[in-house]
């Protein structure tokens, strides 16, 4: 009976210390698509341009070269019965050392094109880190987490509180000269109502 006694007080002071802890100032959590608030920035969709021209000459190139490895394929194909023996292995042998330097040529491309656009991620990703953090600060924001990657540890939440369209629209409307968000004490917060 006294161990009972002892107990409900324990009890009582427990739920009262939760109640308490529950009762705090609640905390504010947001989401961001960090990749696609990047890319959907004028900054972001003005670098993408770039990189289409600055590698489309590449491109034509490479598409060039499969053409004409196509082409040899298919003579190979239509004619193999009719070439002679020296011939048909000369063709293989053309067609297998066009196939490796057109698939080295290729990665080689790929490797570029990846390295560049990462640098323009992290150029802009750093600018956009300057925007989410005066927005988090001035909207109160706790913890704000970017859900981009299909790996990310969040399974669900509301689209309420996903603020990528407010930061679009934040680091355009601080972007000084063409490329350049204005510093953070400049930036101001979105005209629109911040996510509950």
């Amino acid at each position: 009976m006294r161990k009972l006694a002892f107990a409900a007080p324990l009890v009582a002071m427990g739920c009262g210390m939760i109640a308490f802890a529950q009762s705090g100032p609640p905390t504010k959590v947001g989401i961001i698509h960090i990749h696609n608030a990047i890319i959907q920035t004028k900054d972001g969709q003005k670098a993408a341009a770039e990189m289409d021209a600055k590698f489309a000459p590449k491109r034509k190139e490479l598409d060039e070269k499969q053409s004409e490895l196509a082409k040899l394929q298919t003579q190979y194909r239509n004619s193999a019965n009719t070439m002679s023996e020296e011939a048909r292995q000369k063709l293989a042998r053309e067609i297998d050392q066009k196939t490796k330097m057109l698939q080295r040529d290729m990665d080689d491309a790929q490797a570029e094109f990846e390295q560049e656009q990462q640098r323009i991620l992290n150029e802009l990703g750093q600018k956009m880190m300057v925007v989410i953090d005066k927005y988090a600060n001035d909207r109160g924001f706790s913890l704000i987490l970017d859900v981009s990657s299909p790996q990310t540890p969040v399974l669900y939440a509301s689209n309420t509180i996903d603020i990528t369209r407010d930061i679009i629209e934040l680091y355009d409307k601080n972007s000084g000269l063409p490329g350049e968000a204005k510093p953070a004490a400049e930036a101001k917060p979105a005209a629109t109502a911040p996510p509950k």
